[in-house]
This record gives C-alpha cells, sequence and structure tokens, in this order.
C-alpha cells in the first residue's frame, strides 16, 4: 500500500511541475495561465495531450519538439523530475497529513520563485503575496504554529532582508538586494516560523556566497556580477521545511556536550 500511495504522490508531483513549467515561462512576461493550451516555446506549434505527459513525452521524443525538431530546453523536465522528488520527500517527512498538501503548495511556490530568479533575476508579487496570505491564514489550522508566529516569522524574514538592503545602500549607495527577497522571506517566514526562517537565511547566504565565488574564481565574473538571492533562498527553505529541526537539535547539541 505504501508503494502505491508513494507512486500516487511521484506522478502527483511530475504533473504539478508540468503546469509550474507554465507558471515559470509564462508568469514573468504577464501571459495567461491556461490560455492558449501549451505550445513549444521556439515555433509555437501547440503540443498535442500525447506529447504533453510530463518527463515521459521528454524521453520519447528524445528532448526535440515533434514539429521544429529544436531542443526542449532542459528546464522542462528538470522541474517537473524536481517536484516529483520534493512531494515524495514531503510524504515521507509528513505521511498525507494536512500539513504534507499546505508544504506541497509552499514547495510548488518555492520552486515557480527559485527558477524565475534565475532567469530573470525577479521574484513575482503575484507569487510571494499570495503565499504570505496563505501561510499566515493556514496558521491558524496548525498545531505547530500560532499565527502570531507565523507574523513573527514573516517579520523576521522580510525585516532581515530590508535591513540588509538599508545598510548596503547606506554604505555602497545603490541596491544590493531586492525588495523581492524581502517579500519572498515574508511568505518564507510566515510558513517556517522565525527559527527555521534564520536557518534559512544561514543557508541561503552560505550558498549564494560559494556560488560568488565560484563565478568570480572560475567564469571571470567582476565583482558587480548579479547572483540571483532567491535562487538560493528557495532550497534553502525547502531544506529547513523537511530537515530543519534535525539541523537545529544537532547545532544546539554541540554546546549540549
Amino acid at each position: 500500500m505504501e508503494t502505491i500511495i508513494a507512486v500516487f504522490v511521484a506522478v502527483f508531483g511530475l504533473v504539478f511541475g508540468s503546469f509550474l513549467n507554465v507558471v515559470i515561462h509564462r508568469l514573468p512576461s504577464g501571459q495567461s495561465l491556461f490560455r492558449p493550451r501549451s505550445r513549444c516555446p521556439q515555433c509555437l506549434a501547440p503540443i498535442r495531450a500525447y506529447d504533453n505527459l510530463p518527463l515521459l513525452s521528454y524521453l520519447i521524443l528524445g528532448g526535440r519538439c515533434r514539429h521544429c525538431r529544436r531542443r526542449i530546453p532542459l528546464t522542462y523536465p528538470l522541474v517537473e523530475l524536481l517536484t516529483g522528488a520534493c512531494f515524495l520527500t514531503l510524504h515521507r517527512a509528513f505521511g498525507l497529513s494536512h500539513y504534507f498538501f499546505a508544504a506541497c503548495v509552499f514547495t510548488c511556490a518555492l520552486i515557480v520563485l527559485g527558477f524565475i530568479d534565475f532567469r530573470h533575476q525577479v521574484l513575482p508579487d503575484a507569487v510571494t503575496f499570495p503565499g504570505l496570505g496563505l501561510a499566515v491564514a493556514y496558521a491558524f489550522f496548525r498545531e505547530d504554529l500560532t499565527w502570531l508566529q507565523s507574523v513573527l516569522g514573516a517579520a523576521v524574514g522580510g525585516g532581515t532582508i530590508l535591513l540588509l538592503y538599508g545598510l548596503y545602500y547606506l554604505i555602497r549607495k545603490k541596491e544590493g538586494l531586492g525588495l523581492g527577497d524581502a517579500t519572498m522571506m515574508l511568505m518564507v517566514g510566515a510558513f517556517l516560523g522565525w527559527k527555521l526562517t534564520v536557518l534559512t537565511l544561514i543557508l541561503g547566504t552560505f550558498a549564494g556566497a560559494a556560488a560568488g565565488v565560484f563565478l568570480l574564481a572560475f567564469k571571470k565574473k567582476s565583482g558587480q556580477h548579479a547572483v540571483p538571492f532567491g535562487s538560493f533562498l528557495a532550497p534553502a527553505a525547502f531544506v529547513a521545511l523537511v530537515w530543519g529541526e534535525r539541523i537545529l537539535a544537532w547545532y544546539v547539541g554541540l554546546y549540549r556536550r
């Protein structure tokens, strides 16, 4: 029975990943998420239903459009596979609870934000603000987090980014972080609470710094090259969501020995 449920969850994730591809592709340009139907991003030919099976169609077609034979961007199967893997991870961590379904919605928002920020260096308010509202509203139904703790988490997440934004501007007289990072962390903080939000900021900062060093050392980018911080905050928030409590317990345990 557990295997059947796991397969269902994986398929559920792949299907949602297919829709997330549409959101990632269309939302930044202001296109409708529902019309027109799916089409090749290069030749614009409509994609038939049998060519739109998550992950499977990509493999059958050899990663190419049936009409123009141009390569389908690798991000499409990657988003589908990532979403399925994340849903399976959440199911293993939380079971088929109401928290599992809420965590799936939260994770979908993280995936969309991470990929859009990587491509366009923007974090759409159309994702972050509804996510913030849903996270605070969901806190009224949770046993592990009150709505006050949710609001505190949002304040810590968004407030930290705004503080860093202001300090950087005062020192360098130009923007360092984007305000989209602040709205994203409002959403993350409202869902995770302040402790896991701090962990998210720490993990995301270390990952972003490592990527910046890599770009400077191996890609010969200048120190002014923009690093999409949201693309590092998103996986950091997922790690905090699933393993955050264990990470914090391990860290606190280091000082009790």
